[in-house]
């Protein structure tokens, strides 16, 4: 029988150790260094648009229409006019920081406590981030200095708003990522009881995640990036990278338990768990190209950054690790921790042993077990049927107490649709049209339809008009969605028509809306990609019929558990104090498209190292149920240890300070969880024994599949033995 390509790779490593270790050293500095040298290219606000906003926003954009950075910040006192030396004190200040320019003078509410003063930030709003530091430092300065007198200062802006999100996005991520690290490393050495075990995994996850980073960089020449994509990217590196290595080290440490020596055990796990590495790697890379279906750029860039990390870890496990194994030999158990090092036979180290006996009692009940596990998964997701999703405002992201969300409900409430004004974006076929008297007359309609606050700008040389107009209510609430409703509807259509010109609603209202409504036309194809996807590369993989619908409709389990939870802690706000989370009555918007992609992934991780193990103690002549039983208990070290990993990474996003990260976190983290425990201790052994025969049983109209061996093959060329040296 010819050796399987994983098997061929782990003997050809094996045989050129020094050829395989440099070579992969050498592509990870060569991938990070050119790829650094390239930087990354991110997307700009108009490139994420999408629906009548992002029409909106090109037409600015290509007309050449530099919308300015604008900022607001209200002075509050306890009386009425109590604000006006602390206004004209703060405008002053702000005026010398030489970085503002239509500095506005300041406008009372309607009970003359308040007053709102607007300007816009000097130069291209794209950098205005970089250059607002000095105006905030002039704001908190007069907040100290109204402190003492009573009077309280809020500053909501374009730039200011982009700064603290950004650094407070920098600091949460730098956090996780710094975090997940010795977390994994920890859960490791206590796995494994041996340092240089415990290194192994996460060194590889690593320079697979660096190396991807510079392919990334490169790659965001041709397909631009959303900041966080990087996040996106360690996070499934790490989770992809570790699982692997795991895999294909624990059954190299099972066949030494089971007396193999070091070239044998090595050449087993080449040909089994190398080859479960090479299919769980392409059905996720595969699944993950679903979300170009999505029309969403933001999603785009995920895809491609989670395919690019885990084809690197793939290769890397099938490569480099067959080397490093085979040249360290005994030596992986070097750096033992007392207490934690436990061996067996022929000081190797055996698994299965507590799973073996938790797996007893469901292989001999498998009925009850397998409706029992069905019906609390199917319970956890029970929430989910009354999910709501949207674009979470700051309030809801970052908490009602952070200081950001205070002063945008602050000055919304005194100064309502200030700070998310929609925009009405005209442009005329022909430039001369603009300032037509029909377009004039179209123009004012609008603005006297909009009512007080409305303002309009005419670009004449661009033959572009643009409308600023204040919604009602706080800018995202259902008052602020049904003005926008009536104005795309009725006001603007109504206005323009008949005209020989293009009118648009944009605005972040506008956007929220829009990409809700791409995301809901997209999540249907890209699920309906995924599922045949993940049923033909499992249908080619182990020719059964049954094994890839079982495959779809445990993932779909664990992904509804997932979002059950999230809607009973976030949406409902079960249990959201526990997570230092507060109750927000909805899920972002992007999230579930997101978790279902990603679990369906790491899932097919668990799926296919597991049935790979079954198939191939059934392929040895086992019986159905002990060829369970054998897959269950030899593979539970491996998938329990991986899980206890994700779920701690997974954990420490679900303790950040923004809502969508924690929402990952905690989805994430419970699916995980569920799928390594309930799903494959439980629920699918069940099933699997109560299918019998019927799993590996493959229909006369798909006899022309190939065979594929699951097992290790006999004829692949044994593993170099150190040549002994002339003293010896």
């Amino acid at each position: 029988m010819r050796p399987n390509l994983a098997a061929r790779l782990g003997v050809w490593s094996a045989h050129h150790r020094k050829t395989a270790i440099l070579g992969w050293l050498l592509f990870v500095v060569l991938a990070t260094t050119i790829g650094g040298a390239s930087g990354m290219v991110t997307a700009s606000d108009e490139e994420m648009g999408v629906g009548d906003s992002g029409r909106a926003a090109r037409i600015l954009d290509e007309a050449g229409v530099e919308e300015p950075a604008g900022e607001l910040v209200m002075v509050a006192a306890r009386t009425p006019d109590g604000w006006r030396d602390a206004a004209a004190d703060l405008s002053k200040a702000l005026t010398a920081t030489g970085d503002v320019r239509d500095l506005q003078a300041p406008l009372p509410s309607e009970d003359g406590k308040d007053a709102l003063l607007r300007f816009e930030m000097k130069g291209a709003s794209d950098d205005a981030a970089d250059r607002v530091q000095a105006v905030l430092d002039a704001v908190r300065k007069a907040q100290d200095e109204g402190a003492r007198n009573g009077i309280s200062v809020y500053q909501f802006g374009d730039a200011s708003s982009e700064k603290q999100l950004s650094d407070l996005l920098s600091d949460d991520l730098t956090k996780a990522e710094f975090t997940a690290v010795p977390l994994a490393l920890g859960i490791l050495l206590v796995a494994f009881g041996a340092v240089v075990a415990a290194l192994l995994p996460v060194g590889l996850a690593l320079t697979a995640c660096v190396a991807a980073f510079g392919l990334l960089s490169l790659a965001s020449h041709q397909l631009h990036l959303f900041e966080t994509t990087y996040s996106v990217m360690f996070l499934m590196g790490l989770a992809v990278g570790v699982d692997y290595c795991l895999f294909y080290l624990r059954r190299e440490r099972d066949e030494r338990a089971a007396g193999a020596d070091a070239d044998t055990a090595l050449r087993i796990a080449a040909a089994t768990s190398g080859r479960a590495v090479l299919v769980s790697g392409l059905t996720v890379m595969v699944a993950m190209a679903g979300m170009f279906l999505s029309g969403l750029l933001l999603f785009k860039g995920f895809a491609l950054a989670t395919i690019l990390v885990v084809c690197v870890a793939m290769l890397g496990s099938v490569t480099v690790l067959p080397a490093l194994l085979a040249g360290l030999g005994d030596r992986i158990d070097a750096g033992r921790i007392p207490f934690l090092n436990r061996k067996g036979k022929k000081g190797a180290h055996a698994s299965g042993g507590i799973a073996g006996k938790l797996l007893r009692p469901v292989l001999a009940m498998p009925k009850f077990f397998a409706v029992g596990a069905t019906v609390l998964l199917l319970a956890l997701a029970a929430p989910a049927l009354g999910m709501k999703t949207e674009q979470l405002g700051l309030e809801k992201q970052f908490g009602s107490d952070a200081p950001l969300s205070v002063s945008f409900r602050k000055i919304t409430e005194e100064f309502p649709g200030g700070p998310t004004p929609a925009q009405v974006v005209v442009k005329a076929h022909d430039a001369d049209g603009i300032a037509s008297k029909e377009m004039r007359d179209a123009l004012a309609a609008v603005v006297r339809d909009a009512g007080n606050g409305a303002e309009l700008t005419v670009h004449k040389g661009a033959g572009v008009a643009e409308i600023d107009v204040p919604l009602p209510g706080d800018g995202s609430d259902a008052q602020s969605k049904k003005a926008l409703g009536g104005l795309r509807d009725d006001v603007v259509p109504a206005a323009f028509d008949g005209l020989d010109a293009d009118a648009y609603v944009g605005g972040e209202l506008a956007e929220s809306e829009d990409f809700s409504d791409q995301l809901a036309q997209g999540i249907v194809p890209v699920f309906a990609f995924i599922a045949a996807v993940t049923f033909l590369l499992m249908l080619f993989s182990f020719r059964s019929v049954v094994i890839a619908v079982t495959s779809i409709a445990l993932n779909l389990l664990s992904v509804g558990a997932a979002y059950g939870v999230m809607t009973a802690v976030f949406q409902h706000g079960w249990g959201a104090e526990l997570i230092g989370s507060e109750k927000v009555g909805a899920i972002e918007n992007w999230m579930p498209l997101f978790v279902l992609v990603v679990l369906f992934g790491l899932s097919m991780d668990y799926h296919v190292f597991v049935v790979s193990r079954i198939r191939e103690a059934r392929d040895r002549g086992l019986d159905n149920r002990s060829a369970i039983r054998e897959g269950i208990t030899r593979t539970a070290g491996a998938v329990t240890g991986a899980a206890v990993i994700m779920v701690a990474v997974f954990a420490v996003f679900g303790t950040l300070s923004m809502q969508d990260m924690q929402q990952m976190g905690v989805g994430l983290g419970v699916a995980v969880l569920l799928d390594a425990t309930l799903v494959r201790m439980v629920l699918l052994p069940s099933l699997m024994t109560l299918l019998g025969d019927r799993n590996w049983r493959t229909p006369g109209w798909l006899s022309w599949l190939p065979q594929i061996s699951h097992s290790e093959e006999a004829s692949v060329q044994p593993m170099p033995r150190p040549v002994p040296s002339a003293r010896a």
